[in-house]
């Protein structure tokens, strides 16, 4: 079983514990265990991100120091840039672009609906992955963990 390893960046570390708690409610969905990293400054987790390659990234955008939008610029114009998820919450629905322009793949305002980020999360993952490898005699629908898109 391979895991998934999720790093976490925010100066707060009330805030990194609920989104551990958020995200660690993907490990059944998964099927998979799930690891955290921590990082208190966009630095930091640049740094961690890039040496540790996690599946994916939640950071906070008040992290200090280069903060998420620095961070995520640093993760993918690196030389060998990080591919993986990367998530922010904002504090204001009005830096949503900031959070386009540095290349997160998702960003939510607070309050955070943690049903919301765990099941964005989810999907970010597995398309990070690939499409899942067709067991003989299943049908590509009825593979476990396949998305279907809801009306």
């Amino acid at each position: 079983m391979r895991g998934v390893k999720v790093l976490l960046v925010s100066p707060d570390a009330e805030a990194r514990d609920l989104f551990r708690i958020a995200v660690g409610s993907i490990e059944r969905r998964l099927g998979e265990p799930v690891s955290f990293q921590d990082a208190s400054d966009g630095e930091q987790g640049a740094r961690i991100g890039l040496r540790e390659r996690p599946d994916a990234v939640v950071a906070d955008e008040i992290a200090s120091r280069a903060g998420a939008f620095g961070m995520a610029r640093d993760l993918r114009g690196a030389v060998d840039p990080y591919r993986g998820p990367i998530v922010i919450v904002l504090e204001r629905k009005h830096d949503a672009w900031l959070a386009r322009w540095s290349g997160a793949d998702a960003w939510f305002v607070r309050p955070v609906d943690p049903f919301e980020l765990a099941d964005r999360l989810v999907e970010l993952i597995q398309a990070s992955r690939g499409p899942l490898p067709q067991r003989p005699g299943q049908p590509p629908e009825t593979q476990p963990g396949t998305q279907r898109e809801i009306a």
